[in-house]
């Protein structure tokens, strides 16, 4: 097969762990930055064009588009899709998972555990919402956040509502939510490929720091997960429509909820953690699925 990994950077350990785990299984891989593509859009013959050189005979890409490029790294996908070529992620789910409101709103109506989530334009209303929450402590969240990156504990009321407030003011949209206490700042990343859970590790925040992100200086170990998280974390990457997901939990009194569904998970935290070629595991769904007339999302915009 020829694919293609649509990445920023080469040199980034997800992108080259797919590339060479792609290349063990005798297949031809380009790593292709998106950012850099043009798009012919025509009916007759869609194409997609690096400088001045067309893309063509692939027969899979492999999306890792970033957060803060999810517009365009779309398009792209979307690009890819309608000239026939098959993706691991297609770009319906994609943008529905990058929707941090949309995606739980979904994940809510299928009946997916979830921490108590609030949300909020006025900020006469924030009194109700830490109400509903539960109170204080809370979890206050900017909707385009990554990484840990905007993401605050609000140890009182009082401090709640003026990070709420202060959030507001700069015209910022937020989530705030239940905190987890008993989860102890750990979480359990569930990697997720064809409805399966093939790989799953914990993460713990540093000391002082609840939020348990490996780019905040967290720490992976191999974990058992159980039958009640295995199924959650497949269920949520497939109210998504996301065939190769990382869905974070958390481990609550009244059983696993989910945080969130990654539609580009990283893998070197999670492959370093439980020693298993995830990249490996990736490309060979790829491999059944390439030539599979049933999809979820396709054509659907």
């Amino acid at each position: 097969m020829k694919i293609a990994i649509l990445s920023r950077n080469p040199k980034l350990y997800s992108t080259s762990s797919l590339r060479q785990a792609a290349e063990r299984a005798g297949h031809d891989v380009d790593v292709i930055d998106y950012l850099k593509c043009h798009m012919n859009i025509a009916s007759m013959r869609p194409s997609i064009y690096l400088g001045d050189k067309e893309l063509k005979g692939y027969d899979a890409i492999i999306p890792r588009v970033g957060a803060s490029r999810t517009f365009f790294g779309t398009a792209v996908v979307r690009q890819f899709e309608i000239m026939g070529v098959y993706s691991v992620n297609e770009s319906v789910a994609i943008s529905r998972s990058r929707d941090k409101l949309r995606s739980l709103q979904l994940l809510a109506r299928k009946g997916i555990g979830l921490p108590v989530t609030t949300f909020a334009h006025d900020t006469k209303a924030t009194g109700h919402m830490i109400k509903l929450c539960g109170g204080a402590p809370i979890v206050v969240k900017l909707l385009e956040g990554t990484q840990g990156v905007g993401v605050v504990l609000a140890e009182t009321a009082k401090a709640a509502e003026s990070v709420i407030e202060a959030f507001r003011g700069l015209d910022a949209n937020i989530l705030a939510q239940e905190f987890i206490e008993e989860a102890g700042g750990a979480d359990i990343r569930c990697l997720v490929v064809g409805g399966k859970v093939i790989a799953s590790m914990k993460r713990q925040g540093k000391e002082g720091d609840f939020r348990s992100n490996l780019h905040r200086g967290g720490n992976a170990t191999l974990v058992k997960i159980t039958p009640e998280e295995r199924s959650t974390a497949v269920r949520a990457a497939n109210i998504m429509g996301l065939s190769m997901a990382g869905v974070d939990l958390l481990r609550s009194n009244h059983g696993p909820v989910v945080l969130e569904v990654n539609s580009s998970p990283g893998l070197e935290g999670i492959e370093t953690a439980t020693q298993k070629d995830v990249a490996g595991e990736i490309i060979k769904f790829i491999e059944k699925s390439v030539g599979r007339v049933s999809s979820r999302t396709r054509g659907k915009g």
